[in-house]
């Protein structure tokens, strides 16, 4: 984690709307641009090609919907129409396919728990360069700060009814990380195993002796489960779930001895197997197919750690003078003043989604008081830190994890960079 650093920072002002963060048809809660025809957002990037994501009503049916379209000059390419969620995931960011993109994250309806990942190019006329599906979500980051973004996300189509258990009674499904190299989709899973390893450590410690005891003593498919009490079927299918998840979190960081030496450990003898079998034909046919190549490093810094250039805007004493950026190493170096050299920035970080949820116990003068907020914000426009002036309100520093920027640009490339909001609710 980056630990902000003692600088003055120039302040930027806006209004944060007070609502609730939409969660309805994913396993994550989100924020999303537009949800069951309502929300809306507009902008246009450098090269002249506007993004919209509108509510409308929809002409065949009762209620509200969502759309998307991209504009250039007079023309117009529609994204998507009728759809009960679009989300603008990441805009105007380098994902390594030779051109800026907008990412669209889009849900058919309101019962669909999976989503489609839709990116385009920026370029006049855009184009549509690739689409992920099988994920119940999306979200791009530039995860270590050295300006190569993923796409996180999870290969919930493929677990999606797996040992006939429903997506919602997972915990999680298996999490997958994508990126782009040389154009190509890579999974790069392997890379981030701390990652995948904090979540074994959490499913681990919710799981005592006795009920992994009970499980490896039942026949695995737990085919008598009507039969038996509900406490003791509840006991062994929660045990089975948190099992599965264990051996998806090693298979899929790409550890699959390690994988099957939990699965041999905590699954019934009599059905390793099968069971094994199952789970490698359900990865096959998940997010895995739609990939170019996999990664096999441990580590993405293997054979050079690469240090990105963070961006600090600084307030200037000279009014007169532009604004300028001093920048710092993500490896703990203590911005301005730990080199001479200052850059200008081309651009800065132009919001695209910010939602502050209400707080039930705010007093109306709280509500009305402002807070400053300094952010961190990854080259995918993705809020990496935030620490608020003063007193610490949680739900506001939980918020920014939801908040989407277009990121700050510098000699036309997208870089991180550090942002002061100062946040007023509207009543």
């Amino acid at each position: 984690m980056l630990r902000p650093w003692n600088s003055q920072l120039a302040r930027t002002w806006m209004l944060l709307s007070v609502c609730v963060v939409a969660t309805v048809g994913s396993v994550e809660a989100q924020d999303v641009v537009c949800s069951g025809g309502f929300g809306n957002f507009k902008s246009t990037f450098a090269t002249g090609v506007t993004v919209s994501v509108d509510a409308t009503r929809n002409t065949g049916f009762a209620g509200r919907v969502c759309e998307a379209k991209l504009s250039w000059g007079k023309k117009d390419l529609l994204v998507k129409t009728n759809a009960w969620q679009v989300d603008v995931d990441a805009m105007g960011i380098d994902l390594g396919l030779g051109a800026p993109v907008v990412a669209f994250q889009i849900r058919k309806n309101d019962i669909d728990r999976l989503a489609d990942y839709e990116i385009y190019s920026l370029k006049q006329p855009p184009l549509l360069l690739r689409t992920v599906t099988g994920g119940s979500y999306y979200s791009a980051a530039d995860t270590d700060l050295d300006g190569r973004i993923e796409i996180w996300t999870n290969d919930a189509e493929a677990v999606s009814g797996f040992e006939n258990i429903p997506l919602n009674a997972l915990d999680f499904a298996p999490p997958v990380v994508l990126r782009f190299e040389q154009k190509q989709l890579i999974d790069v899973s392997s890379q981030f195993r701390s990652d995948f390893d904090r979540q074994i450590a959490t499913v681990r410690a919710q799981l005592k002796e006795q009920q992994l005891s009970e499980f490896k003593l039942s026949d695995g498919a737990l085919s008598n489960k009507s039969s038996l009490p509900l406490d003791q079927a509840h006991s062994l299918s929660t045990t089975k779930i948190k099992v599965l998840e264990m051996v998806w979190c090693y298979l899929y960081s790409d550890r699959e001895p390690q994988a099957w030496k939990t699965l041999a450990e905590m699954w019934p003898e009599s059905d390793f197997d099968r069971i094994r079998a199952t789970i490698l034909t359900a990865r096959a046919k998940g997010i895995r197919s739609q990939v170019n190549g996999i990664s096999h490093e441990s580590s993405p810094y293997k054979f050079k750690k690469k240090h990105a250039m963070i961006y600090d805007r600084v307030a200037d004493a000279d009014p007169d003078k532009g604004n300028e950026l001093s920048y710092a190493y993500a490896n703990g170096m203590s911005g301005p003043g730990k080199d001479k050299h200052t850059f200008e920035a081309d651009t800065y970080p132009v919001p695209i989604l910010l939602r502050r949820p209400a707080s039930l116990d705010a007093s109306r003068a709280a509500l009305e008081t402002e807070v400053s907020v300094n952010l961190v914000i990854d080259a995918a426009g993705k809020v990496r830190s935030a620490t608020a002036e003063g007193k610490q309100e949680k739900d506001l520093l939980d918020a920014t994890a939801g908040w989407k920027f277009v990121p700050a640009f510098k000699d036309g490339r997208p870089v991180a960079g550090r942002l002061q909001l100062g946040v007023t609710p509207l009543q």
